[in-house]
């Protein structure tokens, strides 16, 4: 019988029926009956299906809950039948939470995607890491999805991560609700995190909810806006049960009720009139003007339960479908390469969001992933659709691909689909391609989507295999990797003669190497870390350099003449290029070549420390070239020569990255902490604290941070964290700088002879 049920059951799911098996029946939940409805539906109004679409992330600091919060959207929805915790005694682990080490340790280390149904809305979520070494996680999700769900813990409030997700929402203009959750922990202050959602992080934002209690003595919330107080009952929270307001709650229900119509009416001009008249709105009014402040993003939504008991959880899937933005609310463009400004850019292309065959087909690669069948590519459909056995083109190597098989993620399980449009979520298997490609059905539809931000690596790490015949085995599992995580990156040390890993803080390339050596097979060490530091130039330097090389016969020449000054702080990581020229002097084919010249020949060796060199600007004005000799390698020797003279005449600096650092810890040990900061030359910016614990926020530079866990532990009595996230890069210390350079000319003396010396300060 049972075996009966199973064939059935995976018959419905591919017609796109949630099924549940309760003991020896096969219930049909009203939800599944709902999906039923809108899958018999799509096929023929593709148009309502995708106003009912929503994507979305779940995105906070590390242990806000997010994870948990995700789990119950699953099983509220039906997608699963019965609730896991993140570290549980089962030792099954959380759905989301697919990878072994991340059900070891109790954190997301991937970001994963899922699908459910609530209440005829088809919702694709991708939970993500909430530990800032795995921030490209966030990044990319960020990149594709059309709202998100912000999780605050109602004790730490908005903490550091908390600030780097709201960065990237409005790096890709993603609008989105925020959850206050574990109103059940001691020390839980809903008001205070509004406070910092307001004062922190600049949200116009009000609560759509007030608890029924704190801590111990959270039963329920009460809707401010229908006026009704909701309990969740039942062994899982299941059943809500909507009760009057409690007496002592009804002032305060009004006062929340009124300062959320006038958050709103301060961004909403329907709403604004009604307000200053002295009308009150309908429900269904204020409703409407709610959804249109969220999703022109002038308005945060607040909302609070706590997932670990399963409060408050099934209103925040009530607000994702009602106030959340479908995929054709959201304007997202590509750049048309068949039609470039001077500059060589495509000119922006606005995605057309109908759900058609004959709607050019557009998709983003925003994931990969090796599994059993080869690589998973993540896709996230922009316009037109795809189907199973069509030929895709990638718009950045020209290359063809069959998607001989598609899908929709469950965490690391998979579905079949047999086609996708715009607005859908998917993964394809046989697919060569790098993070951030486009693809395209016509190869003559020339078009690429907006790159994904992936921020550079922070910290290195020496890589050494224990066992020495199993090389080939290595580089095959950093090449996958790398390939998968941007942020991940490997070289070859040649003076050093060993392999060095670079990634964005020691848990990073911690997890890496348990990865190698739990999936490999392939024990591996990791050395002391080292820090990204980098070269850059402080004041403004001319150049006039002109190559000149006659062997007989066509010889080489060229001239370049210009300037390089340096950028901002907040770019003291990139290179930028401008071509000022006007005339003939210097032909614009050979442009290219003096840039080459000018930044990958030269620029990855400084004078002082053999480190990168960035932060500055080059600005080609004039140059020179003979009818027979120029050529494009005498151009790229005229730009390295440039640079050259730049770094020998130009004031450098050493520059080093700087964390963003949150200490937590018991209010006791103030003193200490606050000391440890100090030894480390960490600036203190902000000090805040809940009940008997304290939070500084300090600006650190990373090379001062190794060993401070241990150090913290000590401090604190075990009691004490911290979370550290990149900041920017500042020019080191003086001393610091001087021992460098010193290390620098003692390990590489005989190189350094070679080398004229840059000039410093």
């Amino acid at each position: 019988m049972r075996l009966v049920f199973n064939v059935l059951g995976r018959r419905l799911q591919q017609k796109g029926l949630s099924t549940l098996y309760c003991g020896s029946k096969l219930k049909l939940s009203a939800l599944s009956l709902q999906h039923a409805k809108l899958f018999a539906t799509t096929s023929v109004n593709h148009d309502e299906f995708l106003r009912k679409m929503r994507n979305i992330g779940i995105a906070a600091h590390i242990d806000s809950g997010k994870t948990t919060v995700t789990e119950r959207l699953l099983f509220y929805t039906g997608k699963i039948s019965k609730m896991h915790e993140v570290k549980g005694k089962d030792k099954v682990g959380a759905t989301m939470d697919s990878m072994e080490l991340e059900r070891q340790r109790g954190i997301t280390i991937q970001s994963a995607a899922t699908h459910i149904t609530w209440k005829d809305h088809p919702i694709n979520i991708i939970d993500t890491p909430g530990h800032v070494d795995f921030t490209v996680e966030v990044e990319r999700a960020l990149r594709v999805l059309d709202g998100a769900v912000l999780v605050i813990c109602a004790v730490g409030g908005v903490q550091s991560q908390t600030y780097t997700v709201y960065r990237q929402m409005q790096r890709y203009n993603v609008p989105c609700i925020a959850f206050i959750n574990k109103l059940d922990r001691m020390g839980a202050n809903p008001h205070r995190c509004l406070m910092q959602l307001r004062d922190k992080l600049g949200h116009n934002a009000a609560f759509m909810q007030i608890p029924v209690g704190l801590e111990s003595e959270s039963t329920g919330i009460v809707d401010v806006i229908s006026r009704k107080a909701l309990y969740f009952e039942g062994e899982s929270g299941e059943n809500i049960v909507e009760k009057s307001i409690p007496d002592n709650l009804v002032d305060i229900t009004e006062e929340k009720r009124n300062e959320l119509i006038e958050c709103v009416s301060n961004v909403d001009d329907e709403l604004a009139e009604m307000f200053l008249v002295d009308k009150q709105p309908t429900d269904e009014q204020l409703y409407d003007a709610i959804r249109r402040a969220t999703v022109a993003r002038k308005f945060t939504p607040v909302f609070m339960g706590t997932a670990l008991k399963n409060k408050g959880v099934q209103p925040v899937l009530d607000a994702i479908v009602k106030y959340l933005p479908d995929p054709s609310e959201v304007k997202n463009y590509a750049l048309d390469n068949s039609k470039q400004d001077e500059e060589g850019k495509g000119e922006r292309l606005l995605m057309n969001y109908e759900r058609s065959f004959e709607n050019p087909a557009v998709a983003l690669a925003f994931k990969l992933e090796q599994s059993n069948f080869g690589q998973l590519t993540y896709l996230r459909i922009y316009q037109g659709g795809l189907e199973r056995g069509d030929f895709i083109y990638n718009t950045r190597t020209g290359k063809k691909s069959r998607a001989s098989r598609l899908v929709q993620m469950h965490a690391d399980k998979m579905e079949d689909v047999n086609e996708v449009f715009a607005g859908d979520i998917c993964a394809l298997f046989g697919v060569d391609c790098a993070s951030g490609d486009t693809f395209v059905k016509d190869k003559k539809y020339q078009v690429s989507m907006e790159s994904i931000h992936v921020p550079e690596p922070v910290v290195s790490m020496s890589l050494k295999l224990d066992a020495r015949d199993d090389s080939g085995k290595l580089s095959k599992a950093l090449n996958r990797f790398t390939k998968e995580d941007p942020t991940f990156t490997v070289f070859w040390d040649q003076e050093a003669r060993e392999r060095v890993v670079s990634g964005m803080g020691e848990l990073h390339l911690e997890i890496y190497a348990q990865r190698i050596t739990s999936e490999y097979n392939l024990p591996v060490t990791l050395g002391k870390p080292t820090v990204a530091f980098r070269e850059t130039i402080v004041q403004p330097v001319e150049f006039d350099y002109t190559h000149k090389r006659q062997s007989g016969g066509s010889g080489q020449y060229g001239r370049v003449i210009g300037y390089v000054e340096p950028l901002s702080p907040d770019n003291y990581t990139k290179i930028e290029f401008r071509d000022d020229t006007k005339g003939q002097n210097l032909p614009r084919q050979y442009i290219p070549a003096v840039k080459k010249g000018m930044i990958e020949d030269v620029c990855e060796s400084g004078l002082l420390m053999g480190t990168k060199v960035r932060g500055f600007r080059i600005v080609i004005q004039d140059g020179a070239h003979h009818m027979v000799d120029s050529s494009e390698i005498a151009f790229k020797l005229a730009g390295q020569g440039a640079m050259k003279q730049v770094l020998e005449k130009g004031m450098i600096r050493i520059i080093e990255p700087i964390m963003r650092v949150e200490v937590t810890f018991p209010a006791e040990f103030q003193g200490e902490v606050t000391g440890s900061i100090s030894k480390r030359k960490g600036v203190i910016s902000d000090t805040d604290g809940v009940a008997d614990l304290l939070s500084i926020h300090a600006q650190v530079p990373l090379n001062d941070m190794f060993g401070y866990a241990t150090e913290l532990r000590s401090l604190t009595e075990g009691k004490g964290e911290y979370t550290m996230e990149y900041s920017h890069y500042a020019p080191c210390r003086d001393e610091v700088e001087d021992r460098l350079i010193q290390k620098y000319k003692e390990e590489n003396e005989p190189q350094v002879q070679n080398k004229k010396s840059g000039k410093r300060r």
